[in-house]
Parts: C-alpha cells; structure tokens; sequence
C-alpha cells in the first residue's frame, strides 16, 4: 500500500489555493516538473477533480513532442541509481516500492538495468510505467513489449502512463466531487 501524506482537499480549497499554494501542493503531481501545475493554476476555478485532471493532462498533451519527451526525461530510472542512493523523490519511493521495484534479485535487477538501458538508447528517455497498478514482473514484461513501438507510439504511450501516476497522486491530495477520499 503507498504510503503517502494525503491532505484531501475539497475542490472548494484547491479553487482558493494562492498560486503558490496551488503549485506547492500540485507541483509534484508530475515528476519534477511544477511548470505543469503553474501552468493551468489559471484554469480555476474547477468543477471536480476530475476536471482538474483533465486540465493537467490537456496542458500535457498540448505540448509539441519535443516537451513530452522532456517530460519523460524528467522520470527516473524504475529501480535504478536514485532508488539505490535513496535520492528519489518521496512519491517514486513509494510508488517503486510498492511495485516491488526496491526489493529485486540480483537477476531481476540485472535484466531491468538492461533493459532500461535498451529502451533509452532506443526512444531517448527513460521507460515510465504506472508502478502503482504494476508489480515488477508486470513492469519487466511491458518494458520487453514496449521496445517494439515506434518512437510516436512509445511517446503516446509513456505519456499516457504519466497521466496515471499524476491520476494516482492526485488522489491522495484532493477529494472526488462526493467529497469522498480516494480509494486506491
């Protein structure tokens, strides 16, 4: 289970947020990328959740293909040299560890680092999968599949897969339009 601070603010405390607060309490939504959330702050006021997401992923999929793939450099490797320095943010942590990324065999490590590797010589940004609704053996067979795409198909697909991890974040810091809590 990821374990994470969930502060679950209702859509009428995210629409009041400075925008400061705004992008403080949403910049992590994408790795290390706040300009995604400063950029649709403006957006205000939203509906739900649901339409703060969309504004989040609208302004994503807005972006020419060189600021996706960007954006994609801005993941870290899955199990690689941040997690084994503990320099990962505290989102990836959780998320890699819940996937089982952080407790690999030596073999298991061996193959991913490999494989990791091979899809960034490949595509030229690092493999990103939604680690919250995968487990390792899962990640490791959607990296083999995905080095078959093309370029234009591993860039839609890795975005997509960005939107879930944000989708995933999201959750745990605003409440759904009931009021209700994410339930993950």
């Amino acid at each position: 289970e990821i374990i994470m601070a969930s502060i679950s603010l209702s859509i009428d405390e995210v629409n009041n947020l400075s925008y400061e607060e705004f992008v403080s309490v949403f910049g992590s939504l994408f790795e290390q990328t706040p300009l995604i959330s400063a950029a649709v702050w403006s957006h205000r006021p939203f509906e739900s959740r649901e339409s703060l997401y969309n504004a989040l992923c609208n302004f994503v999929d807005s972006l020419p293909k060189a600021g996706k793939e960007g954006l994609l450099r801005c993941h870290p490797d899955l199990a690689g040299k941040l997690a084994h320095h503990g320099t990962l943010t505290p989102e990836s942590t959780a998320e890699q560890r819940t996937a089982g990324l952080l407790e690999l065999s030596t073999a298991e490590q061996s193959e991913l680092d490999s494989l990791n590797e091979a899809y960034k010589q490949k595509f030229g940004f690092p493999f990103v999968i939604c680690a919250r609704e995968n487990k390792a053996a899962a990640i490791i067979a959607g990296l083999k599949l995905r080095q078959n795409h093309s370029a234009e198909e591993e860039v839609k697909e890795a975005i997509g897969q960005v939107c879930r991890i944000a989708w995933h974040r999201l959750a745990n810091l605003a409440l759904d339009s009931s009021g209700a809590a994410a339930k993950l």
